[in-house]
């Protein structure tokens, strides 16, 4: 016989208030949104990182439900995206890991580093559940939000997205799943092109490749969202089995995303002044980017013209 349901646990992990992700559910598709609103710079803080990975792990444990209306229910589809206008992710928060390079804090790169890859691998998995993950992205994606977006099933994105990982810029490289998950999509030699280049490429340039895999008009990146669904729903069944025969057939492992993160940390502790004096130009280019603020800059203009100064 099953054990009974802890409904009192299972509220108790659901109903929890968070500050820095918003979180919706969809019943008529069973879609679960969940939607990025950090606290500062748009980036991954510790604070964000924490509940982002107790909300999953709450998916995980209750074999991809959500509670919804005092009930479990099967999620289909898992969405993630971002509530800050025109950007989904400008990755690490260069100034605190400028600052834990500087005092050679190894174990907080590395417990910060871990929590990224929880997070990222789960979803990779599809939370160990039957259900297709899609990252929405609708503006910049740089570095470790780049990383997020690859780390679902399907990418749909906005034209008006721009795409990279730009730390080879400061002498790092992104650590994060970024080798694993872009050489899976186009092979590894083209990764590595993409990773040693610094550059941010536009959301069509990305479809044409293959990474992005909806392109989507500027404003309407939900509504794309909910037409794939509905276009698709006859065979998700079929979907998101072929989705899982990825990992099979090419598995990420969690072992191998720990490792590259190990190699990140030991990278970043080698870097020089003159490197972290770039990470720390770019870091106040992030701080101006804070939602809301007097200084905010949607499109994230000022983050590629430092981008652009590195590489002059």
């Amino acid at each position: 016989m099953n054990a009974p349901v802890d409904f009192k646990a299972i509220e108790g992990m659901f109903r929890r208030h968070y500050k820095q992700i918003e979180v919706e559910f969809e019943p008529e598709h069973a879609v679960a949104w969940t939607y990025m609103k950090p606290s500062g710079a748009p980036c991954f803080n510790l604070g964000m990182l924490e509940e982002l990975r107790a909300h999953d792990s709450a998916i995980e444990s209750c074999g991809g439900r959500v509670l919804y209306k005092g009930d479990l229910q099967q999620i289909h589809y898992y969405v993630g995206g971002s509530r800050v206008e025109g950007i989904f992710s400008l990755g690490g928060n260069l100034e605190n890991l400028v600052e834990l390079i500087k005092a050679g804090d190894h174990d907080t790169l590395m417990h910060y580093a871990k929590l990224c890859v929880d997070n990222m691998y789960l979803r990779i998995c599809g939370y160990n559940s039957p259900m297709i993950t899609i990252s929405l992205v609708q503006g910049e994606a740089l570095g470790g939000g780049f990383e997020t977006a690859l780390s679902s099933n399907v990418i749909v994105a906005e034209r008006r997205s721009r795409m990279g990982l730009p730390e080879i810029l400061f002498n790092l490289f992104p650590g994060n799943g970024a080798y694993s998950l872009l050489a899976r999509r186009v092979g590894m030699k083209r990764a590595e092109e993409m990773i040693f280049s610094g550059r941010v490429y536009t959301a069509e340039e990305l479809h044409e490749a293959g990474v992005v895999d909806v392109l989507a008009e500027d404003g309407i990146g939900e509504a794309a969202v909910r037409d794939y669904i509905r276009r698709n729903e006859r065979r998700r069944n079929g979907m998101q089995a072929v989705f899982s025969c990825r990992q099979h057939f090419h598995p990420v492992t969690h072992e191998e995303l720990l490792n590259i993160a190990n190699v990140w940390v030991s990278a970043a502790l080698r870097l020089e002044e003159k490197d972290l004096k770039l990470m720390s130009r770019l870091a106040r280019a992030q701080a101006k980017l804070v939602p809301g603020g007097a200084a905010a800059r949607p499109e994230a203009v000022e983050i590629r013209e430092e981008m652009q100064y590195a590489t002059a």
